[in-house]
């Protein structure tokens, strides 16, 4: 299904994907070495029945992974790239985290990651690999507007990151959102410009560029969720959701204010 938002849920939209953006922002100054996956978790719950709003995780249960997913945000450490499970882990200095994090409320959902290095460590591959991801959003939400198509945005996407040295993974990417979470159209990190779906005013999409260091392979774990890279490399994952206008693409995933 791809659905097309009338006014009403466009703001509605903006008020969930601020709500993200800020639930993000939140738990990323909370986190610091020492600080465990379970306790990014509680928080993330907290904030969220804070703003009366409601997980699009916790019951979540496709085909993909091994549901229901049972917690309220996705917390991946260096080699762990998406769906990661939060587990007990402690946070180590020059981990590199990704948290992506997906609520609805007024009926409208929205989806968002982040990732950074925790602590004081800076290690110039997680750098690298975090600078490529959201190099490559922008370039995607720049692709995005009223008459263009999927393919442009993968392209402009695959191009960044193939520039950067990096292979793209197509099993997953961006998709369509709207009153659900995942909807159609899916959006590859690579692909063909003039080809695919021709956007219009009132879409949303998710657009979520990740890498891994060295390879495209992903290797689940067992706990069914996990997605990790398969040779153990690093990774990293940067996602926006963002509402097609009649002028181009409005990111609705940016942080007005920082919770408490």
């Amino acid at each position: 299904m791809i659905e097309i938002l009338n006014p009403t849920l466009l703001t509605r939209a903006k008020d969930t994907g601020a709500l993200v953006g800020e639930i993000l922002r939140t738990v990323k100054v909370r986190t610091t070495v020492g600080t465990n996956l379970l306790d990014i978790d509680r928080w993330t719950k907290d904030l969220i029945a804070q703003a009366n709003a409601e997980s699009c995780y916790v019951d979540y249960a496709p085909s993909f992974g091994r549901g229901p997913f049972g917690h309220y945000i996705c917390t991946s450490v260096n080699d762990a790239v998406l769906h990661g499970l939060p587990h007990d882990y402690a946070l180590a200095d020059g981990d590199l985290l990704t948290l992506d994090l997906a609520v609805t409320k007024g009926g409208v959902a929205a989806d968002a990651a982040i990732s950074f290095v925790v602590g004081d460590a800076r290690p110039a591959e997680s750098l690298a690999l975090i600078d490529a991801t959201e190099r490559a959003l922008a370039a995607g939400i720049a692709a995005a507007g009223p008459g263009a198509r999927i393919g442009d945005i993968s392209h402009a996407i695959g191009t960044v990151l193939g520039q950067a040295g990096y292979r793209v993974n197509t099993e997953f990417g961006g998709h369509g959102i709207g009153s659900t979470m995942h909807q159609d159209p899916h959006v590859p990190n690579t692909g063909r410009p003039g080809r695919g779906y021709t956007l219009r005013p009132g879409l949303l999409l998710a657009l979520e560029p990740w890498v891994m260091a060295d390879t495209a392979q992903l290797a689940t774990d067992p706990d069914g969720w996990t997605l990790r890279s398969a040779t153990g490399c690093r990774t990293a994952h940067t996602e926006h959701t963002v509402a097609i206008t009649e002028d181009g693409a409005e990111i609705l995933t940016v942080p007005k204010t920082a919770l408490v």
